[in-house]
């Protein structure tokens, strides 16, 4: 009997799981045994040995045993019972905050206790607090673990016994059933099999090395890893393809359009640029919907190849949406089209939460007559009012700012349906945010990926400094002689990402009064998120015309504000955000031919991670250096979002540490779409149960 026939055994069948339990259970996606059986331990506890007290190192987690020397209850700012044990080596302190009368009278001088829990540094000595621990006979052998002990993910009201009995049972259920082999012998770590893999990462021999447990890399882990890998890949390019199944309209470039487009424009498409639009135009030509992902690091010219992009569908008639994730966003990107498109004869509609009604209606009815062919917004482009007239294009730019479900219902916003069946529109997704390659080609297996891996030429490298913030004085000077000296602008950034976006706008507000006193010379402007679509726009236009000298701003600046004459840019408290995010800010400043510099005004002391981060961003400007070196300090979950992308959460795999995993996985899920597709069921079950990477929609 195969190892799915355990999906229908309920977990209420093993012992000590009633329905109270398993309904605490379900939170944690255990519904059955074959669920007990994939829920992995996250690390490992070695409870095979007893240590003497004198031994025992803090930090690390440790058996001892030793006999009651005294018991009392300490009074202070929280009360606490100290229970000190000795053994023939030395003293130690247990310390409870939580604890009964029964426990107090229990743990009486004399008795022998067995204890497990982590080592801490006290006044006195070692202590553990809160240890487990269990009333022994010192006359009597002490029992101690024969595996190493693993630690589960749990949930609230599931202790760490319960899920350990679980897994020992469902282990021993393993034993009678055959369990199905999905991956191919030869392409297995260590020839391992699943079986073995899961005895081992459950119940690991206490001779098995330590360390390889710990980092993830023991042969076990890794093939465990490589099916979670393929089963993750299988579940998206099944989507992509059931997607693509689907049709769409076919269209070829149009030149007259395409030439009196470039003519207008002050500079050639770079080599890159070229290259990425042949790839969407041969996409478009297809039947099928384009799925394409265009990456392109800061300031490499994103919204000229999907101005390109637009024209073949525009010229052809038909509409295309924009959706951008802020309105500061949608807005600049609104201006560029227009003042690309309305020479062309091409109306430009926009359309954000916050316009106004009279220009609202005028905006829906343009787009459901097909009079605006370019339409840009934001999510308000998903409300039931935004009927299109004949969708065919959606371009999304910051494609980790949505969830996949957004971006599928755009799609389906655009879905023309008939008696000969549906079209889809095509897709292109833009990010600006650079992705390790490995880390795009499991996060958006379901995408074609194109990279534009050069910078139009005039712009200049930015030099990063990191500076205290004890210096503040000094930057400030720097500033007055940027804006007065040379008449080039500024930013300054405020971030409190930490906080609130009432504390964060009221940071921004604050700082901006303090830099106008202090620099009396200067116009100084304020964005933040929480001001008037209009009162936003006012000032960007203003900073870009040159009126304003210095903007300060919170991080509503991120991407797409484009002001060449800004050459200074000070982040506050850089060590409150990721890499991408400071490097998607830095790209605001070095956009002409002067020599720009960003200063990373931080608040000592610094973490180890704080001090890596700027540590990296001052000594790179390439974004996929940066992405990649974020990957290896954040992980993955942090950089894409796990919950906007829709990729679950992985159980054993590593997106950084098991890269080398991953063109494998990407040739093994390949081979069960083509060739096995009996297995795609069995495996993303197995892997993924309820889960889902896409919905259906």
């Amino acid at each position: 009997m195969a190892l799915s026939s355990l999906a229908s055994v309920p977990i209420t069948t093993l012992k000590g799981i009633g329905a109270k339990v398993a309904e605490k259970l379900a939170k944690i996606d255990i519904h059955n045994v074959e669920d007990a059986l994939f829920h992995l331990p996250l690390r490992y506890e070695d409870r095979s040995r007893i240590y003497p007290i004198s031994d025992s190192v803090v930090g690390t987690h440790v058996t001892v045993v030793g006999q009651v020397q005294s018991s009392q209850i300490q009074f202070g700012k929280r009360r606490s019972m100290l229970v000190r044990i000795t053994d023939t080596t030395g003293l130690m302190t247990l310390r409870f905050f939580n604890f009964s009368a029964a426990q107090k009278n229990q743990l009486e001088s004399g008795v022998w206790v067995r204890c497990f829990g982590e080592i801490r540094g006290g006044r006195n000595g070692p202590e553990m607090i809160h240890p487990e621990y269990k009333i022994v006979d010192p006359e009597q052998p002490i029992s101690v673990e024969e595996t190493l002990t693993p630690v589960y993910p749990t949930t609230e009201g599931i202790k760490q016994a319960t899920l350990r009995s679980i897994t020992e049972q469902a282990l021993s259920r393993l034993e009678k059933y055959n369990v199905d082999e999905i991956l191919p012998q030869q392409s297995l770590p260590n020839n391992y099999t699943i079986k073995q893999a899961l005895s081992i990462c459950h119940r690991p021999p206490v001779d098995t090395p330590y360390h390889l447990l710990e980092l993830g890399i023991h042969p076990a882990q890794q093939r465990l890893a490589l099916e979670e890998l393929v089963a993750h890949q299988v579940s998206m390019l099944e989507k992509k393809h059931v997607f693509q199944e689907v049709s769409a309209l076919s269209f070829e470039p149009n030149i007259e359009l395409n030439n009196q487009f470039l003519q207008q424009l002050p500079f050639t498409p770079t080599n890159a640029q070229q290259r990425v639009i042949a790839d969407i135009y041969n996409d478009i030509k297809q039947p099928r919907p384009m799925l394409r992902l265009v990456q392109g690091d800061v300031g490499s010219g994103k919204t000229l190849v999907a101005v390109m992009a637009a024209l073949a569908v525009i010229g052809a008639g038909n509409q295309v949406a924009m959706m951008a994730p802020t309105e500061i966003l949608a807005e600049q990107h609104a201006n560029s089209f227009k003042q690309w498109l309305e020479p062309l004869g091409i109306e430009v509609v926009w359309l954000a939460g916050k316009t106004k009604a009279a220009e609202r209606r005028i905006a829906l009815e343009k787009i459901s007559s097909g009079s605006a062919k370019m339409v840009i917004g934001t999510h308000a482009l998903f409300q039931e009012s935004v009927q299109f007239h004949n969708l065919a294009l959606n371009i999304i730019d910051e494609q980790h700012r949505f969830g996949v479900h957004q971006r599928l219902e755009l799609r389906n916003k655009g879905a023309i349906h008939s008696v000969e069946g549906s079209l889809y529109p095509h897709q292109l997704v833009m990010t600006a945010t650079p992705i390790p390659r490995t880390l795009a080609m499991t996060a958006y297996a379901d995408l074609d990926c194109s990279i534009i891996d050069e910078l139009p030429p005039g712009r200049t490298p930015i030099t990063t400094v990191a500076i205290p913030d004890t210096r503040r004085e000094s930057v400030i000077e720097r500033v007055k002689d940027v804006c007065i000296k040379t008449g080039q602008q500024a930013y300054w950034v405020c971030t409190l990402v930490e906080e609130s976006e009432v504390l964060q706008c009221q940071a921004a507000e604050d700082s901006a009064v303090e830099l106008q006193r202090l620099l009396p010379e200067l116009k100084i402007g304020l964005v933040h998120g929480r001001m008037k679509s209009d009162e936003k726009q006012l000032v960007m236009e203003q900073f870009k015309s040159g009126e304003i000298n210095l903007l300060v701003a919170t991080t509503v600046i991120e991407v797409g504000v484009d002001v060449p004459n800004s050459t200074l840019m000070i982040i506050e408290n850089p060590e409150r955000l990721g890499l991408a995010q400071l490097h998607q800010l830095r790209g605001r400043v070095g956009r002409g031919a002067s020599k720009s510099h960003c200063v990373l005004l931080y608040h000592a002391p610094l973490s180890d991670t704080a001090q890596k981060r700027l540590a990296v961003l001052r000594d790179s400007s390439d974004g996929f250096v940066i992405a990649q070196k974020d990957l290896e300090i954040r992980g993955a979950g942090e950089i894409i979002g796990t919950k906007q992308t829709g990729m679950a959460d992985f159980k054993v795999a590593d997106l950084n540490r098991d890269g080398n995993l991953i063109p494998i996985a990407m040739k093994l899920a390949t081979n069960i779409l083509n060739h096995q597709p009996e297995l795609i069921t069995k495996i993303t079950q197995r892997w993924l149960g309820e889960k889902q990477i896409y919905t259906n929609a």
